[in-house]
């Protein structure tokens, strides 16, 4: 079975969608392919970096794209907005796109804090992505299993 595309979207593409993009690929490579854009891009967060590496999941090749890489040069089965500012903004119609969701987390990189505090913040958003990612990696599996056994 071919593997899908799967875009996750956010506005400055410098932490939530490229925490997703790094888990997807790290759990479901063998189902995936991971992308990520954002709307303004600003770089990739170095607190991103740091608690991704905390956990051992590495970051490294990623960087900060815009949207505009993507549209109409790349398909996607599955839209993934990752802020209520990508999902208010993002094109409401995207050729190809068969599933669209929307998982709304904080912006860690809006969180204003001592740098302690800063990195908690962090932490937390990317548990919580990482349990999303892991909870739709379960769904995704099971019905690629079920569509499998059904053509044996």
């Amino acid at each position: 079975m071919p593997k899908s595309n799967v875009l996750f979207l956010c506005t400055g593409n410098s932490a939530r969608s490229q925490m997703a993009e790094a888990f997807l690929r790290h759990y479901a490579s063998d189902l995936f392919n991971a992308y990520s854009a954002g709307l303004e891009p600003k770089g990739m967060n170095p607190f991103t970096v740091r608690v991704m590496n905390e956990i051992g999941i590495s970051v490294e090749g990623q960087y900060s794209k815009s949207l505009r890489e993507y549209l109409g040069k790349q398909l996607f089965a599955y839209l993934v907005t990752v802020c209520a500012d990508a999902e208010a903004r993002c094109p409401s119609v995207w050729p190809g796109v068969q599933f669209r969701l929307h998982w709304k987390f904080d912006d860690p990189a809006a969180f204003e804090g001592t740098e302690e505090e800063k990195l908690a913040k962090f932490r937390e958003v990317r548990d919580q992505i990482k349990a999303a990612i892991e909870a739709f990696v379960a769904q995704e599996r099971a019905k690629y299993d079920t569509a499998a056994a059904s053509q044996r």
